[in-house]
């Protein structure tokens, strides 16, 4: 018995994490954080167009590249270690595993319906706006 428990305990990295759901989180984490990285350097590179401080910044490659990178490994790092955060990214994934997914053939059919309502409504929306128009121009002349 005591042979079993050793064995099972010496296996690498029997520590690091027990968690199933931990390269989920750790894509998700680390996709969001390069989102984010991504849009503070979308928004460097526009406010460098009405702000003459950050244009004259953003003429610096360490500021130009450097903040967003620096940025999105800070929060990676932070969402990755932070207890409560990875606590409840556990829970959200718990929580859609918990979901029942509709099957094939009603993803197709409500796709189908939604297409067909959608077609309806344009030919609607398209004929009010022509009898609008046709009435208006009646009117006017």
């Amino acid at each position: 018995m005591a042979d079993a428990n050793n064995n099972s305990s010496s296996t690498p990295h029997a520590g690091l994490s027990t968690n199933p759901n931990s390269k989920i989180v750790t894509f998700c984490f680390l996709g969001f954080a390069a989102l984010i990285g991504f849009t503070l350097s979308a928004l460097l590179k526009a406010l460098s167009g009405a702000f003459a401080v950050i244009a004259k910044l953003n003429g610096f490659d360490l500021f130009r590249h450097g903040l967003p990178i620096t940025v999105t490994l800070v929060l990676f790092i932070y969402l990755q270690f932070n207890k409560g955060i990875l606590t409840w990214a556990d829970e959200v994934i718990a929580e859609i595993k918990k979901v029942v997914w509709p099957s094939g053939k009603d993803t197709r059919g409500m796709t189908i319906v939604v297409v067909v309502m959608v077609l309806i409504s344009s030919v609607i929306i398209t004929s009010f706006d022509w009898l609008s128009a046709f009435t208006l121009d009646a009117l006017i002349k």
